[in-house]
């Protein structure tokens, strides 16, 4: 039986409920397509909500824990490490990248470090650094911008944002056609378009946006207006004394938002949601005119969130819905027009279970030891119980969140955030520090301690680089 192609499409810095078919504020037909003809996971939670230490969980299955790498930090996952990807192409797949990893530093020139994605488990690379990376690092894209006299311009355009304000909502000095996420779209596309290899194929696409900044390019910058996007959920104020943690520590230097700002700040953001489904239903159409559409496996998942103004502040770096809840929908020949087509499955899954998800849907399986578990039977019944709680760490701090609760410890180990998830979906209340929450938090307590010490189990890989 042939194998299946897959394509992973990954996204940076997109809200769980930044798709159509969740939130309803932005535009996503052909998102909402792959859900529709799939598996979509409604509770999934990013292993940390920053770049760094959650794309090397994705790339490994460790939690920062166990990877030491807790937040935003130069990082060269080793040429020796594990990866799932490896397991994909050791299945007979030509493998490709086009786009973001984060698996290493974005600074220097990209492509004279090819060979550590080699490594990794790609065959074919067109890197690119994050929007705001684009800068600092060489790569193919940034080198066609240097000969079209775009380069410059960028660099002026981020430096001025950052000198004024760092979240100026204004359409990107490059344009539309040569706009990084266009890039990474009609780089993938070309690619399968021309793919005559015997083996089946493997591709990445990992586009670069909704990350800030909110320079959308037109017409999608003025898709949106700022009256149809939601409010922001405010910040769960709580009077009472209480421990500290990393959130506190960014709610101190909160930006000052002119009245209405935050929403169009969000239309900016929907609109670049937007650009990016349609490069997402270009590279489909593509896959489709090869008659492979019915044959490919699609994952779609984004890193982590954005607060969008959620709370008073942007970006991601804390445990709130906005930062820490991501989008998740797996499509495969067995999904479309069977009765798991459409269906949401609610049990909690964690980011880097993609990894071992396609590994099995390639025909693989992870031998090495990591704690990524595959999504493969919630495909066939979306019912079923895949994770009892998610957990999530960054900057020494963990979260945990189950079907009631959701708790955040500091770095000491106290609570400074508890919410009743039931109740309170949308985490306007913070129990932390109550008298009467004692034993709920002391429970969620333990029950951190036991998945840290079920994750413990010594991996033998090598990190540092």
């Amino acid at each position: 039986m042939a194998k299946p192609n897959i394509l992973l499409l990954m996204t940076d810095q997109q809200r769980a409920d930044a798709m159509g078919c969740t939130g309803g504020w932005v535009e996503t037909p052909n998102m909402d397509r792959i859900a529709n003809e799939g598996v979509r996971f409604s509770n999934c939670v990013t292993n940390s909500p920053i770049c760094v230490p959650a794309r090397l969980s994705l790339a490994t299955g460790h939690y920062p824990h166990n990877t030491g790498v807790w937040n935003h930090q130069d990082h060269t996952l080793s040429t020796d490490a594990k990866t799932w990807t490896q397991v994909v192409r050791s299945c007979g797949y030509r493998t490709s990248l086009f786009g973001k990893t984060h698996l290493h530093p974005t600074s220097g020139d990209l492509r004279s470090r090819e060979h550590l994605l080699h490594a990794y488990g790609l065959d074919d690379v067109n890197e690119i650094g994050g929007p705001r990376a684009c800068a600092n690092c060489v790569s193919h894209m940034t080198s066609m911008w240097k000969k079209k006299g775009l380069w410059e311009k960028y660099k002026a355009d981020l430096t001025e944002r950052s000198r004024t304000k760092r979240y100026l909502v204004r359409p990107s000095a490059v344009g539309l056609e040569d706009y990084y996420d266009v890039y990474v779209g009609q780089q993938a596309k070309g690619y399968l378009e021309s793919y005559d290899r015997s083996e089946p194929w493997f591709c990445w696409v990992s586009f670069g946006g909704p990350h800030m900044p909110y320079d959308t390019p037109e017409p999608y910058a003025s898709k949106y207006h700022p009256d149809s996007m939601p409010s922001p959920v405010p910040y769960p104020g709580d009077e009472r004394k209480r421990p500290r943690g990393t959130l506190d520590d960014i709610l101190d230097n909160r930006p000052t938002f002119d009245p209405g700002e935050e929403k169009i700040l969000r239309a900016d953001y929907a609109g670049n949601v937007t650009l990016i489904d349609d490069q997402i239903g270009e590279i489909l159409l593509a896959i489709e005119a090869r008659g492979e559409l019915d044959d490919t496996v699609i994952l779609l998942v984004s890193d982590h969130g954005e607060m969008n103004g959620d709370c008073g502040i942007l970006a991601k770096s804390n445990f709130m819905n906005g930062a820490v809840r991501v989008p998740l929908v797996i499509r495969t020949s067995d999904t479309v027009g069977r009765s798991a087509a459409g269906k949401t499955c609610a049990s909690h899954t964690e980011w880097f279970d993609a990894g071992p998800t396609l590994a099995e849907l390639a025909g693989g399986e992870i031998e090495y030891p990591q704690f990524a578990k595959s999504l493969c039977p919630m495909l066939a019944d979306p019912s079923i119980e895949h994770r009892s709680e998610a957990i999530s760490e960054y900057g020494g701090d963990v979260m945990l969140l189950n079907h009631d609760w959701k708790i955040a410890l500091n770095k000491e180990g106290e609570t400074y955030l508890l919410f009743d998830v039931k109740n309170d979906p949308s985490e306007v209340n913070n129990l932390a520090g109550r008298a009467d929450m004692a034993d709920v938090e002391n429970s969620l307590k333990l029950r951190i301690l036991e998945r840290m010490m079920e994750s413990q189990v010594y991996t033998g890989a090598r990190f540092a680089g």
